[in-house]
Order: structure tokens, then sequence, then C-alpha cells
């Protein structure tokens, strides 16, 4: 299995007050396929998804990523996992307002050990006509291809994607979850996207529905949905 999360637990303490926000979560997903995580918010899906990408630590439990236990890795070790394995998507584009569109994937191009050439990923993303325009110079949709684009030119192994369509309007949110599902074609990754938008699960091949900071339902698609017939 590609991802296996077990038994993950989180908690947060202010003063007196202890407050769980992950509870035994447990789940799996394989290589090259979308899973989609389901929940409302303060279900726990971002704490779940920055502990997947090692941005933060669990209190208990274990996290597999092909084969790399993270769960059991140092600071060090965990910034080269994060550097070498992980894209991530937010639902707000933090792009480098002074550098290009092609500086900006280029930042990670040039840290990553296996990059794919940055052209190459602009035309994957159909950017590369924008690739010397400054991000003030874009439209919203425009700036999260380019922050996909940003993510996945380090070849990553997982692409994480926290509410992608979030800020966007419906008409560009479908155009960004079709660039989704073309990312994971051509390149083969594994992605995980979270969302309280339930239409978007048809896409997926696994669906995990988060309550309380708990998985109470895992599904499997059958039939994956292309994105240009998702409808909301």
């Amino acid at each position: 299995m590609f991802l296996a999360v077990d038994n993950l637990k989180k908690s947060y303490n202010t003063g007196d007050i202890t407050t769980t926000v992950l509870n035994g979560v447990k789940m799996n997903l394989s290589k090259g396929d979308i899973g989609v995580i389901l929940g409302p918010s303060g279900s726990g899906k971002s704490t779940l998804l920055n502990i997947i990408g090692g941005i933060d630590r669990c209190d208990l439990g274990t996290i597999s990523i092909d084969g790399i236990e993270i769960t059991k890795l140092n600071d060090s070790e965990l910034t080269n996992y994060r550097r070498e394995n992980v894209g991530f998507v937010f639902q707000f584009y933090n792009l480098i307002p002074n550098l290009t569109v092609g500086e900006n994937i280029e930042v990670v191009s040039n840290i990553s050990k296996s990059p794919i050439n940055t052209d190459e990923v602009l035309k994957a993303v159909d950017m590369l006509d924008k690739k010397h325009r400054f991000p003030r110079e874009l439209s919203g949709g425009e700036q999260q291809r380019v922050s996909i684009a940003r993510a996945i030119v380090k070849n990553p192994k997982l692409l994480l994607c926290d509410e992608p369509t979030g800020a966007l309007d419906f008409s560009t949110s479908r155009e960004i979850l079709k660039l989704l599902q073309k990312v994971n074609k051509d390149f083969g990754t594994t992605i995980l996207m979270i969302t309280h938008n339930t239409t978007i699960s048809a896409m997926a091949n696994k669906v995990y529905k988060v309550r309380s900071g708990e998985i109470v339902e895992s599904l499997t698609n059958t039939t994956i949905m292309p994105a240009e017939r998702i409808e909301w």
C-alpha cells in the first residue's frame, strides 16, 4: 500500500483544556490513485493532511508513504521527506509576487533531486504562454494552475491539495479539477485532496468521510467521473 495511516491521534492543549483533533484515524491509498477527504470545518481534515505531509506531527500512530515510516523521522529527515516526496497545493496560491511564473516554479525545481522540466510542467497546466508574467497579471484560476505546476515540478510521489478550489468560482474550479485529473494520469502522481464539497468525491478512487476527528466511512468508487461532468 502506497499510503498507510494507522491509529493516528493528535490533540492540542490550551491551558487546562485538551482538544482532540484526530482520534484513531486509519486509512489506505494505493499508488496512482486519487483520494478525497470529506468533512465539515473543524473535523480534522487539514490537520490530517498536514501530518501526512510532514508539516505537523502526531501524538500517536504511524504513517507510511511508499515504505517510508514518516512518524519515525527526525526533523532533518522530515524536511528531506517534504522536499523530495511531497507537493502541496493550498486554497490560497502563495506565489512569490516579485517573481515571474517561470521563476516561481524554478525556485522549487532548483532544490529538487529529479525535477521535471519547467516548460514541460507549464505546458501540462496550459500556462507556458504566461511564463514571463507576474502573479498580479494572472486570474485566480491561472494562479492556482501555477501553484499546481510548482507543486508537481519536483516530481513528487504524493500531491496534497487543501481545498484547491475553495477560492474559485464553479467554472474555474472545474478546470482546476480537470487539471488535477490530468496530472494524475500524465505523471502517475498519487493525489490526496481535502474538501467540504461532496460532489468532488465522484472523481476519486477512494473517499474518506471525516467527522469529529474520525474517519466514519471509507468508500471505493468503481466508476471515476471525469471532472468536466461534475456539477454542484
